[in-house]
């Protein structure tokens, strides 16, 4: 970037800036917003990081986070910013579990799903976490995960920039940038497949469809988030499947092609050699992607 490019952040609608940018992405109430090291850069002094409670994560992860949901959690950390003698919480990192063992099997063949191997399934500071504050919270939350056995971390980033039908952008469209800059190991991308853009900019996972077509536990959650979005209310024997449908068609929800998401792989270890003692079950990939996809 240019000189005159320190001095004022990229636009609210751009999408990820270049790896080699100083620049840092923030969110706050989902809204997006930039941050510099210059703007007075970070001071670990004034941030701590502690063990999350369930219900805390997931309120500030639904309140600030794009995605404007809250995946299966195993951990959970908070990154506290201190100022003027009072702690407030700044940032939630989650790992967990994906919905299937094979997720983490395929990218750590040799270690133990869910125990020894986690996703990094959400990762989120608002505006009070300056540049840089990423890599360190990073760092301290995979020092808390080693010493209660895991491993390797799986983390995807989504490239696929998204809109709501009013025009607001709700996800940037991710490269990776906090993986590349704390040397994850790239593996590529995981399947293509075809997602579910809903209205207000967030996806309807199939993971929540399928709870409403089977009426498994939470579908009534999912449920609601289409009652809100416009979809019709349920009738009395009504097939589930079919509800769904209808409601999508009706809300105006959009099926999408995506080409994957990015995968990036971080082994822990107490120094080198542990790390690379680690099998991976894709090569790594060089170089880093550089730019998100084209809008949808």
């Amino acid at each position: 970037m240019t000189g005159s490019d320190l001095t004022a952040p990229p636009g609210q609608d751009l999408l990820e800036v270049p790896t080699a940018s100083d620049w840092c992405r923030r969110w706050t109430q989902r809204k997006p917003s930039w941050r510099h090291p210059a703007d007075g850069g970070f001071d670990s002094r004034r941030f701590e990081v502690h063990p999350l409670e369930e219900k805390a994560a997931k309120a500030f992860v639904l309140t600030h986070h794009y995605s404007a949901s809250y995946p299966s959690a195993t951990r959970r950390f908070g990154l506290y910013h201190v100022a003027d003698g009072e702690t407030r919480l700044a940032g939630v990192a989650v790992f967990g579990t994906p919905a299937g063992d094979r997720v983490l099997t395929r990218s750590l063949p040799e270690l133990r799903p869910n125990s020894e191997s986690l996703v990094c399934s959400r990762f989120v500071l608002t505006d009070a976490c300056p540049g840089n504050s990423e890599s360190w919270f990073l760092a301290r939350c995979f020092t808390e995960l080693l010493v209660t056995g895991v491993k390797g971390v799986l983390s995807y980033a989504d490239p696929v920039p998204r809109r709501g039908a009013d025009g607001t952008l709700t996800a940037i469209g991710h490269i990776g940038r906090i993986y590349q800059a704390t040397n994850a190991t790239y593996t590529g991308r995981a399947a293509a497949r075809t997602i579910t853009l809903l209205p207000d900019g967030t996806l309807l996972h199939e993971r929540a469809a399928q709870k409403i077509r089977r009426q498994e536990q939470g579908h009534r959650y999912a449920e609601e988030k289409l009652l809100r979005l416009g979809a019709p209310v349920p009738r009395a024997g009504e097939n589930p499947a079919e509800w769904l449908q209808n409601a999508l068609t009706e809300i105006g929800a959009r099926r999408i092609r995506h080409r994957g998401a990015h995968r990036y792989v971080f082994r822990l270890g107490r120094n080198r050699r542990e790390r690379e003692a680690i099998r991976l079950g894709h090569p790594p990939l060089t170089p880093y992607p550089k730019t998100p996809d084209p809008a949808s």
